[in-house]
């Protein structure tokens, strides 16, 4: 792991009420389960002063987001650098972890293996990893996808809007989503012919 060691200080719930989103703090690391015995940098979701008496809520650099009770002291609390203060672990970033749709022109096992010798090549050898491998047959054809509202929606207007994304792939409609009370639709392409007259 990528860890810093930084001077800072815990706060108390009084405290955090003061700062705002822009403030730099640091939570536990802790995620998904997965004990992690540092901080990580994060940010508050909403200002301090609308702490009614839950808990405040933390957004790591990593987009966990975690509810805090800075008093606990079974919690390891909200803490901001502060040259006085105790030294902490900081987990920093050390990589990005990208999820990729590959699409291979006549794809073969050959042409996969030789994508994926490039990108260790690249990147270097145990960084790159095949976390899951889909291989799915992809036609060549090309959609146009349109966007329409539900139907029944609560406070609906009658103005629709209709956007449309052309020379879309099937295969590449799966990784999107539409707008919240919006769905997709799926027309084989066509294309758009200009019949206006010219002189």
């Amino acid at each position: 792991m990528n860890i810093e060691k930084v001077a800072a200080r815990r706060l108390t719930a009084e405290e955090v009420s003061e700062l705002g989103l822009q403030d730099d703090i640091f939570v536990s690391a802790e995620m998904d389960g997965l004990p992690l015995d540092c901080f990580a940098p994060a940010f508050l979701t909403e200002p301090g002063k609308n702490f009614e008496g839950g808990s405040f809520t933390a957004r790591t650099i990593f987009d966990k987001e975690i509810q805090i009770l800075p008093d606990n002291s079974e919690e390891r609390g909200i803490w901001i650098a502060d040259e006085a203060g105790e030294e902490i672990e900081v987990l920093r970033s050390a990589g990005v972890l990208l999820n990729l749709a590959l699409f291979v022109p006549n794809g073969s096992k050959e042409s996969l293996e030789a994508l994926y010798a490039a990108a260790r090549d690249a990147f270097g050898v145990g960084i790159v990893q095949r976390w899951s491998e889909e291989v799915v047959a992809v036609p060549d054809v090309k959609v146009d996808l349109y966007e329409e509202p539900i139907r029944g929606r609560k406070g609906a207007n009658s103005q629709n809007r209709d956007r449309r994304a052309l020379d879309i792939y099937p295969t590449r409609v799966r990784f999107l989503e539409p707008s919240d009370g919006w769905k997709f639709i799926v027309e084989p392409h066509k294309e758009v012919v200009d019949d206006t007259p010219t002189i």
